[in-house]
């Protein structure tokens, strides 16, 4: 998308993930298992599915681990995992995923001030 004067620029776009969810779903009839908690319980399963490729990994090695390709497909297939929760998460909340993501990237640009927040991993409370 062209961002306009009146348009703001398109950041995430979902709509073909979410319909393609909601219709594997649907086929499924699985929607009454589409709650919000079961949704953000399965959720947090898939993150921690994505923590354990890299649990008891030291920094180094954790670097070196994302560029094996046993590793490299462990971690796409679980953060594919994780962003399809999410996504479906988001659509049965009704969240505007777009919307949400560049509300919260102004407020974290007037959290984090860039004179300020470079080159420090401090919260923005002790800027």
């Amino acid at each position: 998308m062209i961002k306009t004067d009146s348009t703001p620029e398109q950041l995430v776009n979902v709509e073909n993930l979410s319909i393609r969810l909601q219709r594997f779903a649907d086929d499924r009839d699985w929607h009454q298992f589409h709650s919000p908690k079961n949704l953000l319980l399965a959720l947090t399963g898939e993150v921690g599915e994505l923590c354990e490729v890299f649990q008891w990994m030291s920094e180094t090695d954790s670097i070196a681990a994302a560029k094996r390709p046993e590793t490299a497909q462990a971690v796409k297939d679980e953060l594919a995992d994780v962003l399809m929760y999410l996504v479906r998460l988001a659509s049965v909340l009704g969240v505007d995923l777009d919307e949400a993501t560049r509300d919260k990237l102004a407020l974290n640009a007037s959290k984090y001030p860039v004179d300020k927040a470079r080159s420090t991993s401090k919260k923005y409370d002790q800027l």
